[in-house]
């Protein structure tokens, strides 16, 4: 998991989607915010989200939902984007909602065109759509619900600012350029290459509270479906690291700059150094 994301000078060109008009995919303005939710099984849900809850320096919102299975973390200032959900089956990680504008006819124009860019369709309901990108990455669309303060980064301590900005998407070798270009496709921002080949990332716009990148995994797994997992941008890594073993976190690996980490649950995040304001590299 060696994270090394921008191309710094000479990346490749732009990739733009153009469009018709209308709250459709196509559309910039149509994804106006996004939320990164961490979904763990019933036996980690309380450590879990004790654990991120620390790390982030969030509050918690009531928990909600028939089986009272989600909540949101709260930062001191600005629109929540992290929210955790207690899921019945399989071992959890992470998915992302997508908040549309336009009601509920954007989300329909954006779920056909998703499905049209190979995504399939999971379920619709109020104001919901649940849908899965060609790799098997759950992402939902969602109403826009005027989100759009972009919190601070957070200080813990001494170890100096952090901020958990953005979804890395694990790819096998085998769907890493057709998962590009869906998200690009989706989104409708630039992709762009990464310093190495594994990585590509795509150019949010301003206002969005995390970016999206790409890795290509080395190796094809026995299921390859896209997984995801969550970035801090921070000054020191090695001082961060620290703070965050003090919580439960440990040490798996490092990687040129920055170190991978395991959760109280064992779910794998990446503290990279880059920019917490910025999100660039150091």
């Amino acid at each position: 998991m060696a994270h090394n994301y921008e191309q710094p000078r000479t990346g490749c060109q732009a990739h733009r989607w153009a469009g018709s008009g209308g709250y459709g995919i196509l559309d910039r303005m149509a994804i106006r915010w996004l939320t990164i939710f961490l979904d763990f099984p019933a036996r980690d849900f309380g450590t879990g989200v004790a654990f991120w809850r620390e790390i982030t320096g969030s509050g918690l919102s009531p928990y909600r939902g028939a089986d009272a299975e989600f909540a949101t973390l709260l930062p001191s200032a600005g629109d929540p984007w992290l929210r955790v959900q207690r899921v019945r089956d399989g071992a959890g990680g992470c998915h992302l909602d997508l908040h549309l504008d336009g009601g509920d006819a954007a989300l329909t124009d954006t779920a056909a065109r998703a499905a049209s860019l190979g995504a399939r369709v999971e379920h619709r309901g109020e104001g919901l759509i649940i849908l899965d990108s060609p790799g098997g990455f759950r992402f939902c669309l969602v109403r826009w619900e005027q989100e759009r303060a972009v919190p601070d980064p957070v200080v813990l301590g001494d170890e100096g600012a952090s901020r958990a900005d953005q979804l890395c998407l694990d790819i096998g070798p085998g769907g890493f350029d057709r998962e590009c270009s869906f998200w690009a496709g989706l989104t409708g921002w630039d992709l762009r290459a990464g310093a190495r080949p594994e990585f590509a990332f795509l150019e949010r716009p301003g206002g969005m509270p995390a970016r999206l990148l790409l890795q290509r995994r080395g190796l094809a797994g026995e299921r390859d479906d896209v997984t995801g997992h969550i970035d801090f941008a921070c000054a020191d890594p090695t001082r961060l690291v620290q703070r965050h073993a003090a919580a439960g976190a440990r040490l798996v690996a490092p990687f040129p700059y920055g170190v991978t980490m395991a959760d109280p649950t064992g779910r794998l995040y990446c503290l990279p150094m880059r920019d917490p304001v910025t999100g660039k590299l150091r």
